[in-house]
């Protein structure tokens, strides 16, 4: 099930802004403090990108509530599409504004929510066609994944074209 809304902007030839994606609240990495201010943790996701060791220049995160706002510039469409995915499933985020934009053009992959039951082979069979091209959607969500057999349910995933 693909529930991400994307709006999509022209701005000019080399970047685009994606848009506003919606996440699962309630699933995903505990990095935020709900008690705490917006400035300390859009700290720890800004450290948390930091830490994936993602490419990406004059990055700024600002968090209102369980809305995330994500700036700055990446090296590719899969390294942006990581940043958002990163920080939309962060548990308490509803949705990421992306205002990210790309040094390198490039198509954007098709996301999908891990449903109850699901596994990447059945995942890529419902892509692909085929339950062993897992390893394509494994290697596309690194380092957010670090096991092929460890997603969970409500987790947002890239699923790239076969090339």
């Amino acid at each position: 099930m693909e529930v991400f809304c994307k709006f999509t902007l022209s701005i000019n030839k080399k970047s685009k802004f994606m848009g506003l994606f919606s996440f699962f609240k309630k699933s995903g990495e505990k990095t935020i403090d709900n008690s705490a201010d917006n400035v300390a943790n859009a700290n720890k996701l800004m450290g948390k990108i930091q830490d994936y060791g993602f490419d990406v220049t004059d990055l700024d995160v600002e968090v209102e509530s369980d809305v995330i706002k994500v700036w700055g510039v990446a090296a590719d469409q899969a390294t942006r599409e990581k940043v958002l995915l990163a920080l939309g499933n962060t548990q308490g985020i509803a949705s990421v504004d992306d205002r990210m934009t790309t040094a390198v053009p490039e198509p954007e992959a098709k996301f999908h929510t891990v449903q109850s039951g699901e596994s990447l082979s059945l995942i890529a069979k419902k892509y692909y066609g085929n339950p062993m091209k897992y390893t394509v959607i494994f290697e596309a969500n690194k380092p957010l994944l670090t096991n092929p057999d460890k997603i969970y349910p409500g987790q947002s995933l890239r699923i790239p074209e076969l090339d």
